[in-house]
């Protein structure tokens, strides 16, 4: 991973397994990881307790620029999708072939950001209908791999969830080695 840029979404009431984990796991590897805030705070506060500051604020950034964005889950979600400029950054990783991935309550951003119509997707069930509403195609698997698009359903898989970005991030744009994935050659951009 040494030489990836990752960014990890943060906003206030994020699950602290979910957004800690990614963070010290890809640092651990060598990437370059950039901790993102909405700017509604430097500092946010799981819905556990656990405080962590933003390293910056999506205003100030492209999503291009990285390698991969990795959406946690808790109650953040559904501030992270009210604000422009992470919708935007979720757009750009998108249409530039980045992985883009998120756990549990993360979908509710995919959706927002307009791209998981024809998707094969997994998250908290809670928001399956939403998702589907969408137009993805949700399944109940711990982790699911399509194309350039990684999800997971919640805290216990996030160590699965870390692993499929790692193989997103180190196959091909298009390639479909996870076992979890569900999603055909079709559906692949």
């Amino acid at each position: 991973m040494a030489g990836k840029r990752i960014a990890v979404f943060l906003e206030k009431e994020f699950d602290a397994t979910e957004g800690l984990y990614p963070i010290i796991r890809f640092r651990e590897e060598g990437a370059e990881v950039s901790v993102v805030g909405t700017g509604s705070a430097k500092v946010y506060q799981a819905r556990q307790g656990l405080q962590l500051e933003v390293d910056r604020t999506a205003a100030d950034l492209k999503g291009d620029h990285f390698d991969a964005l990795i959406i946690p889950g808790g109650w953040a979600p559904d501030k992270l999708r009210q604000s422009q400029d992470v919708l935007r950054m979720v757009r750009e990783a998108w249409k530039a072939d980045r992985v883009v991935a998120a756990i549990c309550h993360g979908p509710w951003v995919l959706i927002s950001a307009d791209i998981v119509k024809g998707r094969t997707v997994t998250s908290y069930p809670g928001i399956r209908d939403d998702l589907v509403n969408a137009g993805a195609n949700w399944v109940e698997r711990r982790v699911v791999r399509d194309g350039n698009l990684v999800t997971a359903m919640k805290a216990p898989d996030t160590g699965d969830f870390c692993r499929t970005i790692m193989e997103a991030l180190i196959d091909e744009p298009t390639s479909q080695t996870s076992p979890e994935a569900t999603a055909s050659a079709s559906t692949r951009r």
